[in-house]
């Protein structure tokens, strides 16, 4: 029961409890820096927001956006709301999609207390990685990505994961290792209208059907959250090793393009008339043909176009409750799968 937020870059996966537990940097076949859903002890691999003596939690999206809102409620009548989002808007006449992930979070009623606990992963999920820190952010640095957090709270109650009172609101902003010149919280609260306003336009743009329209709705907005923008590649999934069956082992890497679902989901979105996903896809179709070694498409490729995916277990990842092994890469590339030129032909017919 987990919800989805991202940005066409990066994606995250939140619980019920506001804590996020699955999300990769710095694009979604990247390495997974919160990586709790795949691991069976709860020492690092995540970001939660918890609440003092929490009682209850009540989860939604915002209307028509791909903004996620989680309330706390504890057993006092306090009552904590988390705004969680991946900024995506218009700027400079191009999409602004950072490798950055907001968490706003607000106090709406009573004397809340919450703990701020930010433990991500780093090589995929073998070990933490190096924190350094200045007035206003932490920097996390790994093997081969450094984040940094840039926040109005107290980065004392964050890093030693102290309780404190909410008194009003905290802005937290995880993303690139840049200096963020501007207040964080006007960053945050710019970020966010400027993000439910794009989500709004976009759903604005579709053609609904009179039936299921909330339905219908949030399953495009999923489907778009699933697109990678940079090349048009539509992934399969965000997550990699959820098993088909529990104990299977049937445990795949699903976050590359295999383009008979990459077709379905074109086939969809344009029957709701966001063409602008196709017309990207087809780009990326192109650029495979083009690139396709004597002309033979494989039935999955990276969603930078590369064709080999070779395919290790990590072992320092127990699997989805307990249940292993956890891949990354995937050996379906090698398939022969005669059907993936019609799915190419018929996406591309949709031009």
């Amino acid at each position: 029961d987990l919800a989805l937020i991202g940005n066409g870059g990066v994606g995250a996966l939140i619980d019920g409890q506001a804590s996020i537990t699955w999300g990769c940097f710095p694009r979604f076949d990247g390495d997974p820096v919160f990586c709790a859903l795949l691991r069976d002890t709860d020492d690092y691999g995540f970001f939660n927001i918890g609440l003092v003596e929490c009682e209850r939690t009540e989860q939604h999206y915002l209307e028509n956006t791909a903004v996620l809102i989680t309330r706390l409620f504890d057993r006092s009548g306090g009552v904590v709301e988390v705004t969680d989002f991946a900024p995506r808007f218009e700027q400079h006449g191009r999409i602004f999609r950072p490798m950055m992930l907001v968490r706003h979070v607000r106090r709406l009623s009573g004397s809340p207390r919450v703990t701020l606990c930010l433990r991500p992963a780093c090589d995929n999920g073998a070990a933490r990685p190096a924190m350094t820190w200045g007035s206003s952010h932490i920097r996390f640095v790994g093997t081969a990505l450094t984040l940094r957090l840039t926040t109005d709270a107290s980065l004392t109650a964050i890093m030693q994961e102290t309780p404190f009172f909410l008194e009003d609101e905290v802005t937290m902003l995880l993303g690139a290792d840049e200096t963020v010149n501007e207040a964080v919280s006007d960053v945050g609260h710019r970020f966010l209208q400027e993000t439910t306003h794009y989500w709004r336009e976009w759903v604005r743009s579709l053609a609904i059907p009179y039936e299921w329209q909330a339905s219908v709705i949030r399953a495009a907005i999923t489907l778009k959250l699933n697109t990678f923008d940079d090349t048009g590649a539509i992934i399969a999934a965000v997550t990699t090793s959820i098993p088909e069956a529990a104990g299977s082992i049937r445990n795949w890497d699903y976050r590359y393009c295999w383009l008979r679902d990459a077709y379905f989901v074109v086939n969809a979105l344009n029957r709701l008339g966001a063409t602008q996903t196709m017309e990207r896809y087809i780009a990326y179709i192109i650029n495979l043909t083009a690139n396709a070694d004597g002309g033979v498409l494989q039935p999955v490729f990276g969603i930078d176009g590369r064709a080999v995916l070779d395919e290790v277990e990590v072992p320092a990842l127990a699997g989805y409750r307990g249940m292993g092994p956890v891949r990354i890469g995937n050996l379906a590339y090698r398939q022969v799968q005669h059907d993936v030129y019609g799915s190419a032909i018929l996406a591309a017919a949709h031009i």
